[in-house]
C-alpha cells in the first residue's frame, strides 16, 4: 500500500512538471529543432526507411507517454476547478446548491440545465432586467409566484365577469 502512494505522489509530482516544462516555448523550440535536424540529416541517410523509422517511433512513443501523463495533470486540475467553484456556490447565498458537483450528472441531465440556463437568459433578455434571477431555486421560487400571481389574477377576472 505504501509503495502505490509513493507511486501516485511521484507520478503526480512528474506530471506537473513534464507538463510545465512542456507547455514552455523551450519546448516547443526543441522538438522543432529535432524535427530540424532530422530533415536535414534525410540526404545523408538517402531517405531511407531506417531514418523513417527513427522519428515515427519516437514521436509515436513520446505522445503516447505523454497522453497519460496531460491527462493525469489535466484530470488533477478539472477536479481542482470543481471544488473552486463548489466553494463559491456553497458560500454564496444566493447560488443554489444543487449545481455543486454537478459535473457528476450525466450528459442527459446536463442537457437538461443548460436548457433552463438559456431559458433563463432569454427571460433575462426580455425583461431587460439580467438580475432577475440568479439559481434553479431562485428561478423556481419566482416561477412559482408569477404562477400565483397568475391564478389570482384569473380568479379575480372571473368574479368581475360575474
Amino acid at each position: 500500500m505504501k509503495k502505490k502512494k509513493r507511486f501516485k505522489k511521484f507520478f503526480n509530482s512528474f506530471s506537473t512538471i513534464v507538463t510545465k516544462a512542456t507547455g514552455t516555448p523551450w519546448a516547443f523550440i526543441i522538438a522543432f529543432l529535432v524535427i530540424l535536424i532530422w530533415g536535414i540529416t534525410g540526404p545523408i541517410f538517402n531517405f531511407s526507411d531506417t531514418w523513417q523509422l527513427v522519428i515515427n517511433t519516437g514521436t509515436t512513443i513520446i505522445t503516447f507517454l505523454m497522453v497519460f501523463v496531460i491527462q493525469h495533470s489535466q484530470n488533477k486540475d478539472t477536479k481542482a476547478i470543481q471544488l473552486k467553484l463548489n466553494e463559491l456556490i456553497a458560500a454564496n447565498s444566493d447560488a443554489s446548491n444543487r449545481v455543486v458537483s454537478i459535473e457528476d450528472l450525466t450528459d442527459e441531465e446536463l442537457e437538461v440545465i443548460k436548457k433552463f440556463y438559456s431559458q433563463l437568459a432569454t427571460s433575462a433578455k426580455k425583461d431587460n432586467n439580467v438580475f432577475s434571477t440568479h439559481s434553479l431555486d431562485e428561478a423556481k421560487q419566482n416561477a412559482e409566484r408569477k404562477h400565483k400571481i397568475k391564478l389570482n389574477y384569473s380568479t379575480k377576472k372571473q368574479q368581475n365577469e360575474k
